[in-house]
Protein backbone atom coordinates (compact mmCIF):
# COMPACT_ATOMS: atom_id res chain seq x y z
CA UNK A 1 0.00 0.00 0.00
CA UNK A 2 0.87 3.46 -0.91
CA UNK A 3 1.69 5.80 1.96
CA UNK A 4 -0.03 8.64 -0.05
CA UNK A 5 -3.92 7.04 0.05
CA UNK A 6 -5.83 5.35 2.54
CA UNK A 7 -9.05 3.41 2.95
CA UNK A 8 -11.12 3.72 6.44
CA UNK A 9 -13.99 1.94 7.76
CA UNK A 10 -15.85 2.92 11.12
CA UNK A 11 -18.49 0.77 12.84
CA UNK A 12 -21.19 2.64 14.99
CA UNK A 13 -23.20 0.59 16.12
CA UNK A 14 -25.46 0.33 20.10
CA UNK A 15 -23.56 -1.72 21.98
CA UNK A 16 -25.45 -4.45 24.48
CA UNK A 17 -25.15 -3.47 28.34
CA UNK A 18 -22.73 -5.82 29.35
CA UNK A 19 -23.40 -9.04 26.48
CA UNK A 20 -20.10 -9.06 25.45
CA UNK A 21 -21.04 -11.92 22.52
CA UNK A 22 -23.68 -10.03 21.46
CA UNK A 23 -21.70 -7.11 20.78
CA UNK A 24 -19.16 -9.50 18.80
CA UNK A 25 -22.17 -10.46 16.26
CA UNK A 26 -22.51 -7.02 16.12
CA UNK A 27 -19.15 -6.10 14.82
CA UNK A 28 -18.93 -9.59 12.27
CA UNK A 29 -22.04 -8.60 11.04
CA UNK A 30 -21.69 -5.27 10.46
CA UNK A 31 -18.22 -5.90 8.22
CA UNK A 32 -19.65 -9.23 6.56
CA UNK A 33 -19.59 -7.25 3.50
CA UNK A 34 -16.60 -4.74 3.98
CA UNK A 35 -13.70 -5.88 1.25
CA UNK A 36 -10.51 -4.26 0.75
CA UNK A 37 -10.51 -1.57 3.00
CA UNK A 38 -6.78 -0.51 4.93
CA UNK A 39 -7.95 0.35 8.38
CA UNK A 40 -11.19 -0.80 10.63
CA UNK A 41 -11.83 1.44 13.65
CA UNK A 42 -14.79 0.53 16.44
CA UNK A 43 -16.27 2.62 19.09
CA UNK A 44 -15.00 3.17 22.75
CA UNK A 45 -16.43 0.09 25.19
CA UNK A 46 -18.11 -1.95 22.60
CA UNK A 47 -17.82 -4.78 24.41
CA UNK A 48 -19.76 -3.62 26.97
CA UNK A 49 -21.69 -0.80 26.23
CA UNK A 50 -21.42 2.71 28.57
CA UNK A 51 -21.93 1.33 31.89
CA UNK A 52 -19.24 1.97 33.78
CA UNK A 53 -20.64 -0.38 36.83
CA UNK A 54 -19.73 -3.43 34.22
CA UNK A 55 -16.10 -2.50 33.47
CA UNK A 56 -14.50 -4.13 36.08
CA UNK A 57 -16.04 -7.29 35.79
CA UNK A 58 -15.40 -7.14 31.50
CA UNK A 59 -11.85 -6.59 32.24
CA UNK A 60 -8.96 -8.73 30.31
CA UNK A 61 -5.55 -8.69 30.93
CA UNK A 62 -4.55 -7.71 27.32
CA UNK A 63 -1.93 -10.86 26.78
CA UNK A 64 -4.88 -13.01 27.61
CA UNK A 65 -7.64 -11.84 26.02
CA UNK A 66 -10.69 -13.16 24.03
CA UNK A 67 -11.54 -9.75 23.01
CA UNK A 68 -7.78 -9.22 21.43
CA UNK A 69 -8.16 -12.86 19.74
CA UNK A 70 -11.67 -12.02 18.32
CA UNK A 71 -10.14 -8.50 16.70
CA UNK A 72 -7.06 -10.81 15.90
CA UNK A 73 -8.89 -12.93 13.86
CA UNK A 74 -10.99 -10.37 11.79
CA UNK A 75 -8.13 -8.10 10.95
CA UNK A 76 -6.75 -11.46 9.39
CA UNK A 77 -10.04 -12.56 7.76
CA UNK A 78 -10.40 -9.20 6.49
CA UNK A 79 -6.47 -8.43 5.80
CA UNK A 80 -7.07 -4.78 7.44
CA UNK A 81 -5.56 -3.25 10.30
CA UNK A 82 -8.24 -2.81 12.57
CA UNK A 83 -8.36 -0.35 15.69
CA UNK A 84 -10.31 -1.82 17.80
CA UNK A 85 -12.16 0.75 19.82
CA UNK A 86 -11.49 0.69 23.72
CA UNK A 87 -12.64 -2.69 26.01
CA UNK A 88 -11.66 -2.63 29.93
CA UNK A 89 -7.84 -3.90 30.65
CA UNK A 90 -6.66 -5.04 33.75
CA UNK A 91 -2.76 -4.44 34.87
CA UNK A 92 -0.98 -4.59 37.96
CA UNK A 93 -4.73 -4.61 40.28
CA UNK A 94 -5.37 -1.39 37.87
CA UNK A 95 -8.44 -1.01 35.20
CA UNK A 96 -7.98 1.33 31.77
CA UNK A 97 -10.22 1.97 29.32
CA UNK A 98 -7.63 0.62 26.30
CA UNK A 99 -7.42 1.21 22.80
CA UNK A 100 -5.78 -1.66 21.11
CA UNK A 101 -4.27 -1.57 17.42
CA UNK A 102 -3.88 -4.90 15.30
CA UNK A 103 -2.18 -5.19 12.01
CA UNK A 104 -3.14 -7.18 9.04
CA UNK A 105 -1.39 -10.17 10.34
CA UNK A 106 -3.49 -10.26 13.41
CA UNK A 107 -0.60 -9.07 15.75
CA UNK A 108 -0.68 -6.29 18.48
CA UNK A 109 0.97 -3.65 17.75
CA UNK A 110 0.53 -1.08 20.42
CA UNK A 111 -2.45 -0.33 23.00
CA UNK A 112 -3.15 3.45 23.96
CA UNK A 113 -5.13 3.85 27.63
CA UNK A 114 -7.37 6.58 28.17
CA UNK A 115 -5.88 9.70 29.60
CA UNK A 116 -8.75 11.65 30.88
CA UNK A 117 -11.56 9.99 32.24
CA UNK A 118 -15.28 11.12 32.59
CA UNK A 119 -16.80 11.91 35.78
CA UNK A 120 -19.21 14.70 35.60
CA UNK A 121 -23.23 14.65 35.25
CA UNK A 122 -23.93 11.38 36.79
CA UNK A 123 -21.18 9.70 34.85
CA UNK A 124 -17.95 8.20 37.25
CA UNK A 125 -15.45 6.45 34.95
CA UNK A 126 -12.75 7.81 37.16
CA UNK A 127 -14.27 5.80 40.40
CA UNK A 128 -13.70 2.76 38.15
CA UNK A 129 -10.34 3.45 36.31
CA UNK A 130 -6.62 4.65 36.21
CA UNK A 131 -5.71 7.33 34.23
CA UNK A 132 -3.34 6.29 31.12
CA UNK A 133 0.17 7.80 31.12
CA UNK A 134 0.67 8.60 27.62
CA UNK A 135 -0.47 9.59 24.66
CA UNK A 136 0.49 6.87 21.91
CA UNK A 137 1.64 7.48 18.08
CA UNK A 138 1.44 4.32 16.22
CA UNK A 139 2.70 3.46 12.41
CA UNK A 140 0.58 1.81 10.68
CA UNK A 141 2.30 0.91 7.39
CA UNK A 142 4.19 4.34 7.00
CA UNK A 143 1.02 6.17 8.10
CA UNK A 144 1.36 7.96 11.90
CA UNK A 145 -1.92 7.79 13.58
CA UNK A 146 -2.14 9.32 16.93
CA UNK A 147 -5.12 7.71 19.12
CA UNK A 148 -7.71 9.34 21.59
CA UNK A 149 -10.43 8.28 23.57
CA UNK A 150 -14.06 9.90 23.74
CA UNK A 151 -13.24 12.85 26.42
CA UNK A 152 -9.88 13.22 25.41
CA UNK A 153 -11.31 15.43 22.49
CA UNK A 154 -11.89 17.87 25.05
CA UNK A 155 -7.89 18.25 25.25
CA UNK A 156 -6.73 19.85 22.16
CA UNK A 157 -3.04 19.75 24.08
CA UNK A 158 -2.86 16.16 23.09
CA UNK A 159 -3.63 16.87 19.36
CA UNK A 160 -1.43 19.03 19.21
CA UNK A 161 1.42 17.21 20.76
CA UNK A 162 0.93 14.36 18.01
CA UNK A 163 0.87 16.78 15.19
CA UNK A 164 4.11 18.23 16.04
CA UNK A 165 5.03 14.06 16.34
CA UNK A 166 4.28 13.51 12.74
CA UNK A 167 1.03 12.55 12.78
CA UNK A 168 -0.99 12.10 9.61
CA UNK A 169 -4.50 11.11 10.83
CA UNK A 170 -5.72 11.95 14.62
CA UNK A 171 -8.74 9.32 15.40
CA UNK A 172 -11.00 9.65 18.16
CA UNK A 173 -13.06 6.71 19.79
CA UNK A 174 -16.24 7.42 21.80
CA UNK A 175 -19.28 6.57 23.70
CA UNK A 176 -20.66 10.55 23.62
CA UNK A 177 -23.83 11.50 24.52
CA UNK A 178 -26.81 12.84 23.15
CA UNK A 179 -26.78 15.79 25.71
CA UNK A 180 -23.96 17.10 23.91
CA UNK A 181 -24.40 17.52 20.22
CA UNK A 182 -22.80 20.56 19.66
CA UNK A 183 -19.25 20.14 21.08
CA UNK A 184 -19.20 16.58 18.96
CA UNK A 185 -19.86 18.58 16.16
CA UNK A 186 -17.47 21.22 16.48
CA UNK A 187 -14.44 19.63 18.36
CA UNK A 188 -14.17 16.55 15.95
CA UNK A 189 -14.02 19.57 13.32
CA UNK A 190 -11.60 22.16 14.90
CA UNK A 191 -9.15 19.03 15.83
CA UNK A 192 -8.51 18.56 11.97
CA UNK A 193 -8.56 22.28 10.92
CA UNK A 194 -6.06 23.68 14.01
CA UNK A 195 -3.37 20.63 13.30
CA UNK A 196 -3.99 20.56 9.15
CA UNK A 197 -4.63 16.52 10.01
CA UNK A 198 -7.48 13.68 8.97
CA UNK A 199 -9.38 13.43 12.20
CA UNK A 200 -12.44 10.08 12.55
CA UNK A 201 -14.38 10.25 15.27
CA UNK A 202 -16.36 6.99 15.65
CA UNK A 203 -19.25 7.13 18.10
CA UNK A 204 -21.28 4.49 19.89
CA UNK A 205 -25.39 4.94 19.00
CA UNK A 206 -28.29 4.43 21.10
CA UNK A 207 -29.58 3.48 24.34
CA UNK A 208 -27.70 3.16 27.18
CA UNK A 209 -30.54 3.28 29.87
CA UNK A 210 -33.76 4.73 30.45
CA UNK A 211 -33.61 8.47 29.05
CA UNK A 212 -29.90 8.03 28.48
CA UNK A 213 -28.41 7.20 24.67
CA UNK A 214 -25.65 7.90 22.73
CA UNK A 215 -25.51 10.08 19.69
CA UNK A 216 -23.90 8.60 17.01
CA UNK A 217 -22.79 11.02 14.14
CA UNK A 218 -19.63 9.15 13.20
CA UNK A 219 -17.22 11.32 10.83
CA UNK A 220 -14.15 11.13 8.82
CA UNK A 221 -13.32 15.05 8.32
CA UNK A 222 -10.48 16.24 5.79
CA UNK A 223 -7.46 18.62 7.66
CA UNK A 224 -9.89 21.23 5.96
CA UNK A 225 -12.95 20.28 8.08
CA UNK A 226 -14.94 18.81 5.19
CA UNK A 227 -16.60 15.97 6.12
CA UNK A 228 -16.10 12.84 3.98
CA UNK A 229 -18.05 10.36 5.44
CA UNK A 230 -20.68 10.84 8.15
CA UNK A 231 -23.63 8.81 9.92
CA UNK A 232 -25.63 10.21 11.84
CA UNK A 233 -28.23 8.48 13.59
CA UNK A 234 -28.54 4.59 13.67
CA UNK A 235 -26.47 1.68 13.06
CA UNK A 236 -23.92 1.19 10.16
CA UNK A 237 -20.77 2.06 8.46
CA UNK A 238 -18.33 5.10 7.26
CA UNK A 239 -16.26 5.19 4.27
CA UNK A 240 -13.62 7.10 2.53
CA UNK A 241 -10.20 7.55 0.93
CA UNK A 242 -7.73 9.50 2.57
CA UNK A 243 -5.49 11.46 -0.34
CA UNK A 244 -2.44 11.95 1.98
CA UNK A 245 -0.67 13.90 -0.68
CA UNK A 246 -2.97 16.64 -1.00
CA UNK A 247 -2.90 16.96 3.01
CA UNK A 248 1.16 17.56 2.42
CA UNK A 249 0.95 19.94 -0.20
CA UNK A 250 -1.83 21.59 1.74
CA UNK A 251 0.33 21.90 4.81
CA UNK A 252 3.75 22.94 2.55
CA UNK A 253 1.67 25.82 1.10
CA UNK A 254 0.09 27.06 4.80
CA UNK A 255 2.87 26.67 6.94
CA UNK A 256 0.78 27.41 10.61
CA UNK A 257 2.37 25.51 12.72
CA UNK A 258 5.74 27.62 11.68
CA UNK A 259 4.22 30.14 13.73
CA UNK A 260 3.50 28.88 16.49
CA UNK A 261 5.27 30.86 19.48
CA UNK A 262 8.07 29.76 21.63
CA UNK A 263 5.56 30.70 24.96
CA UNK A 264 2.24 32.12 25.37
CA UNK A 265 3.24 33.44 29.00
CA UNK A 266 0.14 36.11 29.87
CA UNK A 267 1.19 39.03 31.04
CA UNK A 268 -2.08 40.10 33.57
CA UNK A 269 -1.89 44.19 33.16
Amino acid sequence: MEKKKINITALQFCAAIGDIKQNKSKVTKLLSTVKNTDIIILPEVWTVGWSCNKFINSAEEVNNSEIIDFLSQLAKEKNANIIGGSFITKKNNKYYNTCPVINRNGELIATYDKMHLYSYYGCNEGKYLTEGESPILVEIEGIKIGLTICYDIRFPEIYREYRKSGADILINVAAWSYSKPIPWEMMTKSRAIENQTFMIAVNQYGTIEEKDYNLGHSRIIDYNGNVLSEILNGEGIINADLNLEEMYTFRDKCTILNDIKKTYEVKTL
